[in-house]
């Protein structure tokens, strides 16, 4: 059974981040793009202290998701140091909203990015999601948050080898995601 994703909502008044709109980010200086990176990598890498942090955070990455869609910015921030904090927030965050919110994130990311560089940690987010259904396999709630994340990521790979000639060791896909991948199709 797969279910349909609510659509993403958040409330720009309790940002400390300005939330810009897609057309803005996308026609920002590199500048004013880094300096809005940097900002979005330490909120979202700072741990959640209390509840009100855990909800600034979830409240961010429902922006996130909303301006992810854009291929542009899917493309920047796919490329940019905030996806190897992503993964690292999939894995540390106490909160599991915070948790299945950045795999929503990594997933759409993947679903519109058109230009994977060599060096973004695609394999280690498998991994780790990988990780994460086979430990909560249970959880159907769970795996039906966490499935699509890892069917985009490798879709991504897939289609990016097809563009090139030779594939890339940085996005080597374990055998495991696969056969937790068929699991989950056997067994619903």
């Amino acid at each position: 059974q797969i279910m349909k994703q609510v659509p993403v909502r958040f409330d720009l008044k309790t940002s400390h981040i300005p939330a810009y709109s897609a057309e803005k980010l996308s026609s920002m200086k590199d500048v004013d793009w880094n300096d809005f990176l940097q900002r979005v990598c330490l909120m979202l890498g700072s741990p959640e202290k209390n509840t009100g942090a855990a909800r600034s955070k979830l409240n961010f990455l429902c922006y996130l998701c909303t301006v992810a869609v854009h291929k542009e910015i899917a493309n920047r921030l796919m490329n940019s140091q905030l996806f190897p904090i992503l993964i690292q927030q999939l894995r540390v965050a106490a909160n599991w909203d915070i948790r299945v919110k950045v795999a929503r994130l990594i997933g759409l990311l993947a679903l519109h990015t058109s230009e994977l560089g060599e060096n973004v940690p695609v394999s280690e987010a498998i991994m780790l999601l990988t990780e994460l259904i086979r430990e909560n396999f249970r959880n159907s709630k769970l795996k039906q948050c966490l499935l699509p994340t890892l069917g985009e990521l490798l879709y991504l790979i897939a289609s990016e080898e097809e563009k090139r000639e030779h594939p890339r060791e940085c996005w080597v896909v374990p055998s495991a995601a696969y056969t937790v991948l068929m699991r989950c199709l056997r067994e619903g």
